[in-house]
C-alpha cells in the first residue's frame, strides 16, 4: 500500500564491535527509529570481535557514522596499517598492499608491462612499484597525498585496532546517539505461529525484547537466526584452517606499517602490532596439527584455548523480519583480515536496503543475492592463497586436488592466458590486489598484451626503474609510524 509501514523499532542481539557498529549505524542514518541492543556476552570464536587488523573500508564506515580519525585513531589507541607482508606462499615475499601498483604507461595496463619484464628477465620486484609496499617496508607512514602527480597519491590505508578500547569507544558512541542497552543472555527466541517471524528475545531473568526487525550479531551460533532455519554453506574444501589460537605481546619502539603472514606446513601464523600490543596468531587444520602441536608452534603462549571456526556462510542471512550480520552470517578465517569489514559492508546494506515491516521476499532476496557475491568473491581471494602455492605439505596438496569454485576457476582461467581479470559485483577488493596476491604467488599470464607492443621493452624497464627510484626517494624523508603517530597526539591535545 502507498506509504507501506515503516520500521520504527529494531532489536540488535550482541555485545561486541559488529553489535554496538551496527546499533550506532542504524541509529545515525536512520530517521526516528528505536534501536535497543541486548548486550550478550561475546563469545571466543567471533573472529570479527578479535581481530585487530582492518581493512580500508573502516575508515570510510567511521566517516559515514559521523567519527573522526581523532576518535578511532587517537582516543581509541589504533594505529595504521598499508597491508601484508606474505613468506613463505609463493615463490618470494611479497607484500599485499592497499592502492594502485605502478601507473599505466602506453595504451595497456601496468602489470602487463611487469609481465613482460619478468618473462625477459629485467623486472624489479611487483611490490616495489607500489608507493603502500614502500612506506611499509620501512614502517613509515603519512596519510595519502591530494595531489594526482605525487608517488603518494595512490594508496589507502586500515587500521589496527585496540580490540576492548575499540567497543568501548563503540559503545559510547551508541549509547550517545540514543541507543538503548538491556544487559542479559538470551534464553529464548520467540516466533510468532502464523508466520514464522521472530516476535520477541526472551532473556535468562524472564523478560522479553520485542521488535520489528532482529539484527543477529551474537557470532557463529547465531542465537537469533539460527532459530528460522540451520542452513549453511560449507567452505572448508577451499579453506582448511578450522582453528585459530592467539597470543599477544607488548609491542617494539618503532610499529610496523604491515602485518606478517607466514606459511606454514598445517596453516600459517600471523603478527599484527598496534600502539597498545603486538597480536600474534595461528590459523590452522586441525586434520594435519594437533592443539598441542599447534601451541607449541606459537613463539608464545597461547592466551586460552584455540577458537573453532567452519568456513562458509548461511545462503539467506536476511529470512523474514531477521538478518544475521558479521560472524553470524559468515565465517571466515583471518587471512586478509576481512571480517570486520564483512560486518561493516551488511551494515551499510542493511541500511541502504532498509525494507517495511511487510518485509517484501524480493527486497530480502536481492539483499542476499548482494551479500552471496560479495563473500564468494573474499572466499575467492582466501582461497587463491592456498591454492597458488608449491608448498608440498599433505595439507596443501589437499587443497590442490578439489576443484576450485567456479568464479576462481574463471578468474585463475583467463588470469593465466594473458594477464586479464574479469568483472565481479561487489568486489571487495580491487584489481590492484588482486594482480598483487595472483602474481606474489607467482601465477604468471602465458603470453603478454598485444596492447603494450606500441612501447618497446627498454622503454617499459626505464619507466620503472624510475618510478622504483621516485618512490624510494620519497619515502626516505618521511616519518616513521611511531613518530606519525606522536605527532596526531599532540595535535589533537592542543
Amino acid at each position: 500500500m502507498a506509504g507501506g509501514r515503516p520500521i520504527r523499532d529494531i532489536v540488535v542481539a550482541g555485545g561486541g564491535i559488529v553489535a554496538w557498529s551496527c546499533a550506532a549505524a542504524l541509529k545515525r542514518q536512520i530517521a526516528d527509529v528505536k534501536v535497543t541492543i541486548v548486550a550478550t556476552a561475546v563469545p571466543d570464536d567471533a573472529l570479527a570481535e578479535r581481530m585487530a587488523s582492518t581493512l580500508p573500508s573502516t575508515t570510510g564506515f567511521h566517516r559515514d557514522i559521523g567519527l573522526s580519525e581523532a576518535d578511532t585513531v587517537v582516543r581509541a589507541g589504533s594505529g595504521f596499517r598499508l597491508g601484508t607482508l606474505f613468506q613463505d606462499w609463493g615463490p618470494g615475499d611479497y607484500a599485499h598492499v592497499y592502492g594502485s601498483y605502478g601507473q599505466p604507461f602506453g595504451t595497456a595496463s601496468f602489470h602487463h608491462h611487469w609481465v613482460r619484464a619478468y618473462r625477459n628477465g629485467t623486472a624489479g620486484p611487483y611490490d616495489a612499484h607500489a608507493p603502500a609496499a614502500a612506506l611499509g617496508r620501512a614502517s613509515r607512514f603519512t596519510h595519502p597525498h591530494a595531489d594526482p602527480a605525487s608517488p603518494l597519491a595512490g594508496f589507502e590505508y586500515g587500521l589496527v585496532i585496540n580490540p576492548p578500547r575499540y567497543r568501548e569507544m563503540m559503545r559510547a558512541y551508541a549509547l550517545h546517539l540514543g541507543v538503548a542497552e538491556r544487559s542479559g543472555e538470551i534464553a529464548e527466541v520467540r516466533l510468532a505461529g502464523d508466520t514464522g517471524f521472530v516476535e520477541a528475545l526472551v532473556l535468562a531473568d524472564g523478560s522479553h525484547v520485542s521488535g520489528h526487525l532482529f539484527v543477529d550479531c551474537t557470532g557463529p551460533a547465531a542465537r537469533v537466526r539460527s532459530a528460522l532455519d540451520a542452513a549453511y554453506d560449507d567452505w572448508s574444501r577451499w579453506l582448511p584452517c578450522d582453528r585459530i589460537l592467539f597470543a599477544e605481546s607488548a609491542p617494539p619502539a618503532d610499529l610496523p606499517t604491515l602485518d606478517h603472514a607466514a606459511a606454514m606446513a598445517a596453516g600459517w601464523r600471523w603478527t599484527s602490532t598496534g600502539p597498545a600490543r603486538t597480536a600474534h596468531g595461528l590459523a590452522y587444520a586441525s586434520a594435519h596439527l594437533s592443539d598441542e602441536d599447534a601451541a607449541r608452534s606459537l613463539p608464545l603462549a597461547p592466551s586460552g584455548a584455540a577458537a573453532t571456526i567452519r568456513p562458509g556462510r548461511r545462503p539467506a542471512p536476511w529470512l523474514r523480519n531477521c538478518v544475521a550480520i558479521g560472524d553470524a552470517a559468515i565465517a571466515l578465517d583471518p587471512l586478509e583480515w576481512t571480517n570486520l569489514h564483512l560486518a561493516h559492508s551488511a551494515i551499510d546494506r542493511l541500511v541502504a536496503m532498509m525494507p517495511d515491516r511487510d518485509f517484501a521476499p524480493v527486497e530480502l532476496w536481492d539483499y542476499n543475492r548482494q551479500t552471496a557475491n560479495e563473500t564468494d568473491r573474499v572466499r575467492d581471494l582466501l582461497a587463491l592463497h592456498y591454492r597458488a602455492t608449491s608448498r608440498t605439505e599433505p595439507m596443501w596438496r589437499a587443497v590442490r586436488e578439489v576443484p576450485p569454485p567456479d568464479s576462481l576457476a574463471h578468474t585463475l582461467s583467463l588470469f593465466g592466458e594473458r594477464g586479464r581479470l574479469p568483472f565481479y559485483e561487489e568486489e571487495t577488493f580491487s584489481r590492484d590486489s588482486w594482480l598483487a596476491v595472483l602474481l606474489g604467488q607467482g601465477i604468471i599470464p602465458r603470453r603478454t598484451d598485444p596492447l603494450i607492443d606500441s612501447v618497446p621493452p627498454g622503454q617499459s624497464d626505464q619507466a620503472m626503474a624510475a618510478m622504483r627510484a621516485g618512490i624510494a626517494t620519497t619515502v626516505s624523508t618521511l616519518p616513521t609510524h611511531s613518530a606519525y603517530l606522536l605527532q596526531m597526539q599532540r595535535q589533537i591535545a592542543r
